[in-house]
């Protein structure tokens, strides 16, 4: 009898440790074991940083159950190559941020999870979420990773210098040939001749060119920007990368365009020390830029700029978090609790109102917070507008290439060799889809 009592003991014993594991990671906790952990590589910056560390810091005070360690690495490329040694030696983390270009190799290296898994598991409803923002993310109809930083670019321009120089600085210009008149009317010379100011300052940057393509609704690669098939070749070098180039040359052969190099962080100090009227950034940067002019002059903020008559829109960039795969079942659900959390409308507007990111779902902006941040930059309502109004196509939910990094350094060094006047547009895209077309060969023979 007695060693009836202490088998049943023991195997009720046996029971609860069985259910105990099954009850989830906020159970757990509160069962007195040890949350589950996460790790989360990131790769922001600054500010940025420090708002997505304050997010983790709540994450964990309201998740018990969870305990996600926050550990930065370095430059997206940076962390891109030390996501490739972890794959090899299966120690990935479990939930890892990645630039937007990162897209089609974080597909290809099947080391992830989409998170279409969790939100058909969960019945994540997703109607609120901006549906630009989630086309980017979007192949095969199924989503990969969730949107993070989000950020399009825009048009800055100082309204007094349009008042100084009679344009009206509630009509900025929406086309290329606009662009190019109204720096035409701000470019400040000297008796001799000398520019002094330039009406526009622009930074030799491929997303710039990508986002111009999106303009005219062009593709950027083949198989409808690498989205039906995986992509052969790019698709730039025709009659429409062209005009991109030449309406860019002009202005500079013209001086009312100043070739300020590759750092937008320069055409930013530009614009904000007063020294050119007109530039284009990113939305990410609107309350750098508005901080660092504390009122010394009116900034509006207006479209992408694009050739008379296109019918296209902007391409959303930035990064997104990816759930990485081959780890147990439960940290992958909290993985994803974790990825949720970021989403809500109570983080997003956190985020966007300390990082310039849009909020990627709308009801964020019901948010009362983010209602005053408007009221202080109503600028933002021009990025919003310009999301909304941008049409969902092949060419404005943006190009895969598993070598995207390659392929913008190219058409980089291309922008440049036209405006050194070292080759004609149609020579130097020729010349850097000839590089990014090997370069796609090799690694589709790889991947």
């Amino acid at each position: 009898m007695k060693g009836r009592k202490m088998i049943a003991a023991a195997l009720l014993a046996v029971l609860v440790a069985v259910l105990s594991a099954c009850g989830g990671p906020q159970q757990q906790a509160q069962g007195g074991q040890q949350p589950v952990k996460v790790v989360f590589w990131y790769s922001v910056g600054g500010k940025v940083a420090e708002a997505t560390k304050a997010l983790v810091d709540q994450f964990n005070k309201t998740h018990p159950g969870i305990q996600v360690e926050a550990v930065f690495q370095g430059s997206y490329d940076d962390a891109l190559n030390k996501l490739k040694q972890s794959i090899r030696s299966n120690a990935t983390p479990n939930v890892m941020q990645v630039y937007d270009i990162g897209t089609r190799f974080m597909i290809d290296s099947k080391a992830i999870v989409p998170v279409q898994k969790w939100i058909d598991a969960d019945k994540l409803d997703t109607s609120s979420f901006e549906p630009n923002i989630l086309a980017y993310y979007t192949v095969d109809n199924k989503l990969y990773s969730m949107p993070f930083n989000t950020s399009t670019p825009i048009l800055y321009y100082n309204k007094d210098m349009f008042k100084a120089a009679g344009l009206d600085p509630e009509k900025p210009p929406r086309t290329f040939e606009e662009v190019a008149a109204s720096a035409k009317k701000l470019t400040v010379r000297d008796d001799s001749g000398k520019v002094t100011r330039p009406g526009l300052t622009l930074a030799i940057y491929g997303w710039f060119f990508e986002q111009f393509m999106a303009e005219e609704n062009a593709l950027y690669a083949n198989q409808s920007n690498g989205r039906d098939g995986a992509a052969t070749a790019v698709a730039y070098d025709n009659a429409q990368g062209e005009k991109i180039l030449n309406w860019w040359n002009d202005m500079v052969k013209d001086g009312v365009c100043e070739n300020i190099g590759r750092k937008t962080s320069d055409s930013q100090k530009a614009f904000i020390a007063g020294q050119t009227a007109m530039t284009i950034d990113s939305t990410g940067v609107l309350p750098d830029i508005m901080d660092g002019i504390n009122g010394k002059f009116q900034v509006g903020t207006a479209f992408m700029p694009r050739p008379a008559g296109s019918d296209g829109g902007v391409i959303i960039g930035g990064g997104s978090l990816w759930l990485m795969g081959n780890h147990s079942a439960a940290e992958e659900k909290a993985a994803w609790e974790f990825i949720k959390f970021m989403t809500a409308p109570e983080q997003q507007a956190y985020w966007h109102i300390h990082t310039g990111y849009f909020p990627i779902t709308k009801l964020a902006y019901n948010e009362e917070n983010l209602k005053q941040f408007h009221q202080k930059y109503p600028q933002f309502k021009v990025a919003i507008d310009q999301l909304h109004s941008s049409p969902i196509t092949r060419a404005t939910q943006g190009a895969l290439l598993g070598v995207f990094t390659q392929g913008r350094q190219e058409i980089e060094t291309a922008i440049e060799q036209v405006l050194n006047g070292q080759a004609t547009a149609a020579e130097a895209l020729k010349k850097a889809a000839a590089r990014v077309n090997e370069a796609i060969a090799r690694y589709n023979q790889t991947k």
